[in-house]
């Protein structure tokens, strides 16, 4: 399984100036995988360390942070001795260990020819624990489920994928029925490694749907296990909720839909446990169009998604029939599992900042407006090949973007004012000549 986060550990490996590198990520991305296999291909042993199942391990950084005392320690309790440029030391679940975070900046002072990843599913939820976080002195990359691009190297598509990096638009044209058979597959199976692994070895969609809601029992369990106690009934009405909220025509997150006569200043709590343990993104609206976008976010509205379009549906039950029914799947429920498929995609590159936009006086929607470098980029995102843009229009006229994207199960083509993009190759977004 290729991971284009490969690259990233590649390029921090070869940094002069390296720091400790935590990986962030929601339960089961890859997060484990990711560290093991890059240890694998690039060093010549790793020291690994799993925070939740040592218990000796945790009381590693408890007397002080003296390096030499530590080093000792894992050596002991991996059967490794860590060799500066030749082993990777791994802390996974980091968050379980009380002060092991903070002994990334002793390495990062005191030891920086050792080279040092750290992982946690809840590392979000921790830093909010009084933990002393060594802020400048380590790096951060985020980890997602398996982007479409991922998915069709996962299933031996190497030649679609490069297809769709080289913008061979009459081929990938020619190669369309191919592309969105696979992407129909992608909708229902998801980016969650497992499930994909499974998916394509077997190719068995009953498989699919267990290993997912083993996936969505196990969030459940973090629910009762981490959260406040008088929280957890909030975050699972928040977490139920979330396929409703997308079903409705404007997806943003309405708090009577939770309950009636709920308030934001009830599920605020609850809704950023779930975003910082990586289970829901947080789209913001914007107020104005200007960069930075960031300067003019509306914290009151805002679109919530889930961390994965198969999980997505999985909550919803969604029939593995829509796969086989035309393009019924990406109409499914208004077309909320395509604009989590856009923005899933979108996420994957770190260099975007996302958000949505709407008129104030409601005459105009866009469903995503990125910022990349120096371009404000509106996203319109059609479930259907129905091409009627005029939310997209209006907003190219009073705001002359550079470009303009609408992406839908249209063929790629130029036109005056957009660029149709197809769904399947959202991820070249920003590569558009």
């Amino acid at each position: 399984m290729r991971r284009k986060a490969l690259d990233f550990l590649r390029e921090w490996k070869q940094k002069d100036s390296r720091k400790p590198l935590i990986i962030r990520g929601a339960r089961q991305v890859g997060k484990t995988w990711l560290m093991k296999e890059f240890a694998r291909v690039e060093y010549e042993n790793f020291a690994y360390i799993n925070f939740e199942n040592d218990r000796q391990a945790k009381n590693l950084f408890l007397d002080d942070f003296e390096i030499s005392r530590i080093l000792l320690g894992i050596q002991i309790t991996t059967g490794v001795k860590p060799e500066p440029d030749k082993t990777l030391i791994i802390f996974d679940e980091i968050q379980e260990a009380e002060r092991a975070i903070t002994s990334l900046k002793y390495f990062y002072e005191n030891a920086p020819e050792y080279h040092v990843v750290a992982a946690g599913s809840l590392l979000g939820i921790a830093l909010h624990q009084n933990t002393s976080f060594p802020v400048g002195k380590v790096e951060f990359v985020d980890l997602y489920p398996l982007s479409f691009m991922e998915f069709l190297s996962a299933a031996g598509e190497d030649a679609l994928v490069d297809l769709l990096h080289q913008k061979q638009w009459q081929l990938i044209t020619a190669y369309k029925t191919k592309y969105i058979e696979l992407l129909k597959q992608y909708y229902y199976v998801g980016g969650m490694p497992e499930v994909v692994a499974s998916f394509v070895r077997h190719t068995d969609l009953k498989e699919v749907q267990e290993l997912q809601r083993q996936i969505l029992d196990a969030y459940e369990q973090d629910f009762s296990k981490h959260a406040p106690v008088e929280v957890v009934p909030r975050i699972r009405m928040v977490w139920n909720s979330i396929p409703a909220q997308l079903s409705k025509e404007n997806r943003k997150f309405v708090y009577g839909l939770i309950r009636q006569g709920a308030r934001a200043k009830e599920f605020e709590l609850a809704i950023t446990w779930l975003i910082d343990c990586g289970l829901v993104h947080k789209i913001n609206r914007v107020t104005k169009v200007a960069l930075p976008l960031k300067a003019y976010e509306d914290f009151s509205a805002f679109k919530l998604f889930v961390v994965d379009v198969g999980l997505l549906g999985a909550m919803t039950a969604l029939d593995a029939k829509t796969l086989l029914d035309g393009h019924t799947v990406f109409v499914e429920f208004k077309g909320a599992l395509t604009e989590q498929f856009v923005l899933q995609q979108l996420l994957s590159d770190p260099d975007l900042s996302i958000y949505y936009w709407s008129s104030d006086k409601s005459d105009g929607e866009i469903d995503f407006l990125i910022q990349y470098q120096h371009l404000l980029i509106p996203v319109e995102v059609k479930a259907s090949e129905n091409l009627q843009a005029k939310s997209l229009r209006f907003f190219v006229q009073k705001y002359k973007p550079e470009l303009a994207v609408r992406t839908s199960m249209s063929d790629y083509r130029k036109e005056e004012w957009l660029v149709n993009l197809p769904l399947y190759a959202v991820s070249e977004l920003v590569k558009i000549e």
